[in-house]
């Protein structure tokens, strides 16, 4: 009974987690564009508008359940559930820092994957059950880009599974804490001896997962339907895309999930390619910079440092890039990214060799 609880509380704490950092990301992403387009963004609800975004909150929670009337009652009102739902389970296998993760699971990275991916079932449900034209084809969009793009996303961590050995999250940031002899002396650092920091990391122990990494964000966008690769959302073509008929908590919950999405696909970004929660300073001789800033506290510091870095980069993506077409969108998946993405597994899988051999 007391491990039920324990996993309750985790639960309840990585909600309030997530809802605290969409409350933050809003207000941030709307100061942002506010930046970028010359102008102020919310000022007037609280000091410089920091209490606009849970006004707007507050107001989307007091609002009624309206369904269209030729709607199908049943899918539209579990598509944003099973949408949030795919989206948080997500965060069950990801480390935040040494020895806590909510599950330590052996295929982590395989779950995540496999577990985000039914995302896509519930953007379906949402565009077919609210009998909406825009809304179909918005959601139909959205299958198709999600499906798409996974394919070069799930290659490039491929690319650095086959580097790292291992699909527990846990275990890919812990072999990027401190250099391995066996890497060293590939890498030609004779003298130097556990190193770690920013050079442990995967994109610095085989430099090809630099182009690995820029594949998977560039993928993660789409997957989030941020632009340059909103097209399931053009409010131009399509009012709102998939959940034009949503109001109140139930577009709550499909707003929710898209800065969760953002989170969850930054952070794997982060714990594959850029060290997790390991600190990016090293060992300086007898200067242990690397060792002092290790720890639970640290490690969770780090990977949010880290995280919040790429989320703000992804908002600032949003209001600079403008939005591609449906056949640019899939001719950069499957003409650029995808051959890209299998270069990299085969240049890893050479890297391996290399290093074995040597």
């Amino acid at each position: 009974m007391n491990f039920y609880i324990i996993y309750i509380l985790v639960a309840i704490i990585l909600f309030s987690f997530l809802a605290a950092f969409t409350l933050f990301a809003v207000y941030a992403e709307r100061k942002v564009a506010g930046f970028v387009q010359d102008r102020l963004g919310p000022m007037e609800t609280g000091k410089f508008g920091s209490l606009q975004t849970i006004a707007d909150i507050l107001k989307l929670l007091q609002k009624e359940f309206i369904s269209p009337a030729n709607s199908d009652k049943l899918l539209f009102a579990a598509a944003p559930v099973v949408v949030f739902v795919a989206v948080y389970l997500g965060f069950a296998a990801m480390p935040w820092a040494p020895d806590l993760a909510p599950a330590a699971l052996n295929l982590g990275l395989f779950y995540v994957i496999a577990i985000i991916s039914i995302e896509a079932i519930g953007v379906l449900m949402a565009g077919w059950g609210s009998n909406n034209k825009f809304s179909l084809l918005g959601s139909l969009r959205a299958v198709a880009q999600i499906v798409s793009y996974e394919i070069p996303a799930g290659l490039a961590l491929i690319a650095a599974v086959m580097i790292t050995q291992t699909l527990n999250m846990q275990e890919l940031t812990i072999n990027q804490g401190v250099l391995s002899n066996e890497r060293l002396l590939f890498l030609g650092l004779w003298d130097v001896s556990k190193v770690g920091g920013f050079l442990a990391w995967n994109i610095f122990q085989a430099p090809h997962l630099m182009l690995a990494y820029i594949i998977y964000f560039i993928a993660s966008l789409a997957e989030c339907n941020r632009a340059p690769f909103d097209i399931p959302e053009a409010e131009s073509e399509l009012v709102s895309g998939y959940h034009t008929e949503y109001g109140g908590l139930r577009f709550a919950f499909f707003f929710l999930a898209e800065y969760c999405m953002m989170f969850l696909v930054s952070m794997i970004g982060v714990v594959l390619f850029l060290g997790g929660w390991n600190t990016p300073l090293p060992n300086i001789g007898t200067v242990k910079l690397a060792e002092w800033t290790t720890g639970m506290w640290w490690g969770i510091a780090w990977i949010l440092i880290k995280t919040l870095l790429i989320v703000g980069l992804q908002i600032l993506i949003r209001w600079t890039l403008p939005r591609l077409r449906v056949d640019q969108l899939m001719s950069l998946c499957w003409k650029v990214l995808t051959p890209l993405a299998f270069l990299c597994m085969a240049i890893s899988g050479v890297w391996r060799i290399m290093v074995m051999v040597g």
